[in-house]
């Protein structure tokens, strides 16, 4: 990855584009700084620490921007369930799938739609954190104060998505990613100060740290190894003759990811998981809020083992219902029939739908599993070992995924500008 890095750094184009890339994502942290007026940031953290769970991942997410309660403290989160929303939506709507499919024109609008949902849900989130999870936070009871609080966080979410947009236009990766990437990663020079802090206190160990460290280590090992694991079902093409040319004959391949819904899955369900805890701010209920507090505790036991239970088997059930509904073996059969392809040893049609359906089924199982312990597990162990990371396992699955695809864009576009080099 170094050696790529240092590639795009000798070709002018690629870093003007990574000088971008950085200078946006300055603004950035920079914004996550700035602190929305009117709020009592240390009721914020108690709030959070107390809750913990998706509010704690949600925090991670942003860069801490959500505990200090800063002008971006709702990052990109609604962006991303708008993206979600949309998306799913094209697939169930026969006219927004159409609109989809029928090319740029299209995919701007569609685009366009899911930039206004997008201030409409960090209007909604930005109006629930003020008025019911941090109301306790707000310096003044003032109708004026609140409006301006909810006015402030929609605005900072609706700029970061500009960020987002101008740094995936004029930059290198994906900006939205790239953003999250840039919030976790910001958070390692704290986690590790404090780490030391407590080493020099007693509190822990080096056995603890030891075993930290390994256990973070092999979960970024698996994560490489599954997010680049494909498996690449083979097609052929019958030749066919036209006149004096022949054409097909070709051989090409269905690449299945491992992991194909990616981290999806665990957002939707650390977003579900998190309504008990939003519901509790509305029900004013001593005997429910003792229940959640002991059972859907992601911070202590025994609500840190329910917690991950719940969210192990919510990740298996979500990958297999976002997979259902974004992938169509039919879909790809079809196509493939009417290309002149098949699937060597296997008849077009429904054959080859039922094929891809069994293998499709089989790798998700895996993938399914894999992100369900990623996010799981590492949240316990984290609990046991009591070293101060936030870096759970779908920070890990984030970071060292937006990672290995900026790599990616950076090589092919390195070795792209080098092939036209040599041609010139």
């Amino acid at each position: 990855m170094l050696n790529t890095f240092k590639k795009a750094l000798k070709i002018p184009e690629l870093r003007k584009k990574l000088v971008f890339t950085f200078l946006m994502l300055i603004i950035f942290r920079i914004g996550s700084s700035i602190p929305v007026p009117g709020i009592d940031v240390a009721v914020v953290k108690e709030a959070i620490n107390q809750h913990g769970g998706a509010f704690a991942l949600y925090d991670v997410i942003s860069g801490s921007a959500l505990s200090n309660f800063t002008l971006f403290a709702l990052s990109v989160t609604p962006y991303i369930t708008s993206s979600i929303i949309i998306q799913l939506l094209a697939v169930a709507i026969p006219s927004m799938e159409e609109m989809q499919k029928s090319g740029e024109q299209g995919r701007k609008k569609l685009a366009s739609w899911t930039r206004y949902l997008t201030v409409v849900l960090a209007l909604i989130q930005a109006t629930a954190l003020s008025v019911g999870m941090f109301r306790s936070a707000l310096m003044s009871d003032s109708i004026i104060s609140t409006v301006a609080v909810v006015l402030t966080l929609t605005a900072g979410t609706a700029f970061l998505m500009w960020l987002g947009e101008m740094i995936t236009e004029k930059g290198v990766g994906n900006g939205m990613s790239m953003i999250i990437f840039f919030g976790i990663v910001s958070r390692f020079p704290n986690d590790v100060k404090q780490t030391i802090a407590l080493a020099q206190a007693g509190q822990i160990n080096f056995v603890q740290i030891a075993l930290f460290l390994l256990v973070s280590l092999l979960i970024v090992v698996g994560v490489i190894m599954v997010l680049q694991g494909v498996r690449k079902i083979p097609v052929q093409y019958a030749k066919r003759t036209v006149g004096r040319s022949t054409y097909g004959g070709k051989q090409s391949h269905i690449p299945l990811k491992v992991n194909q819904a990616g981290v999806i899955p665990v957002i939707f369900a650390s977003s579900l998981l998190a309504f008990p805890q939003v519901l509790q701010l509305f029900i004013k209920n001593q005997a429910y809020a003792q229940f959640v507090a002991k059972w859907f505790n992601g911070t202590a036991a025994p609500g840190i083992y329910v917690f991950s239970l719940l969210q192990f088997v919510l990740v298996i059930a979500f990958s297999y219902f976002y997979i259902s509904i974004t992938f169509n073996p039919v879909e790809v059969a079809d196509n493939m029939k009417n290309a002149n392809g098949f699937i060597p040893g296997i008849r077009p049609g429904k054959p080859t739908s039922d094929f891809i359906t069994k293998s499709l089924n089989r790798l998700t199982f895996v993938g399914a599993i894999f992100l369900a312990i990623i996010a799981s597990v590492p949240t316990i162990l984290y609990q046991a070992t009591n070293v101060p990371f936030k870096f759970g396992g779908t920070s890990l699955l984030i970071v060292v995924g937006v990672a290995i695809e900026t790599a990616r864009q950076l090589e092919s576009q390195t070795v792209m500008r080098n092939y036209q080099g040599f041609l010139k």
